[in-house]
């Protein structure tokens, strides 16, 4: 496929639409998990810091695929362990999120870490509005 540059800018094309499509449902389940969680996980800002820099257009799109796993293993509720454990159901994703943040921490700038901050100071648990 590689000595074929047609072909495999085509492969290439149909893998991104794949990809952006995955980054797509991450963006439509992400504020209502976040509304759902305020003030019961402390890596929230984290994650949202991760949010805003995977939508950053300068982003690479390998880090945004990172980035998008590590939201995706938080949106679930049936991970390593289940979300439903009161007090230790999000440490699993606690520790997702933290790799992915150290991993794709030169992509995470200070916006998307203030964007962060000031959207959970503007928004009082159970007030959340995106």
């Amino acid at each position: 496929m590689l000595d074929d540059p047609e072909l495999y800018i085509k492969y290439l094309s149909i893998v991104t639409l794949m990809e952006e499509d995955k980054i797509e449902k991450i963006k439509q389940g992400f504020w209502p998990k976040v509304k759902k969680v305020a003030g019961k996980v402390p890596f929230l800002a984290d994650a949202i810091a991760l949010y805003y820099a995977m939508l950053d257009p300068s982003t690479p799109l390998k880090a945004k695929l990172t980035i998008a796993g590590a939201l995706a293993y938080f949106l679930t509720p049936f991970d390593a362990m289940p979300d439903i454990l009161f007090g230790a159901g999000y440490i699993d994703d606690a520790g997702v999120v933290a790799a992915v943040l150290a991993a794709a921490s030169m992509y995470v700038k200070e916006e998307h870490k203030k964007k962060a901050a000031d959207f959970l100071d503007s928004n009082p648990e159970g007030t959340l509005e995106n």
